[in-house]
């Protein structure tokens, strides 16, 4: 008995495990609201999709959540996030453009959307994990780790499209 290893099973339940479930189901359907292939309609779908996540993140972690003010925290997370956030709107404008801009916004938004809803769900995990609220989240202080999650989400949304 002394020579066996005890195994701990993470439960369904855990908190992380199910965040993480959610962040991923987010993801997928954030790329897949970048395949709409309506300019600027695929862009608000991509953000109902972040603020669902985000919603339910706050409610495994017990966060209250306040539609208004998180829509401004997301932008200021995002918008300081430098071109990403740029080239998901030219992509989605690109739209407009027949064949060859849809083409291209169709193949480039929803890997960019996929990564962006990626770093956001990551980075709003780990401060509600630490017990932070929206009410304590600093963007500036997480910049940094939210741009390594961009470049992690980068790489997992271009495997899920191949």
């Amino acid at each position: 008995m002394a020579d066996e290893k005890i195994v701990e099973d993470i439960p369904d339940d855990d908190p992380k495990t199910v965040a993480n479930k959610s962040i991923r189901n987010h993801v997928i359907a954030s790329m897949g609201g970048g395949l709409i292939p309506f300019p600027m309609l695929d862009l608000v779908t991509i953000t109902g999709v972040q603020l669902n996540m985000l919603r339910k993140l706050s409610k495994i972690y017990e966060v209250p959540f306040s539609e208004h003010k998180v829509k401004n925290i997301v932008s200021s997370l995002i918008g300081g996030g430098g071109s990403v956030p740029v080239a998901g709107a030219f992509a989605s404008l690109a739209k407009f453009i027949p064949v060859v801009g849809h083409t291209i916004g169709s193949v480039s938004l929803p890997i960019t959307a996929g990564a962006i809803t990626y770093a956001v769900g990551k980075v709003f995990l780990q401060h509600f994990a630490s017990g932070g609220t929206f009410l304590t989240f600093d963007p500036d202080r997480v910049r940094d780790y939210y741009n390594e999650m961009l470049k992690e989400g980068k790489n997992m949304s271009a495997g899920m499209k191949a």
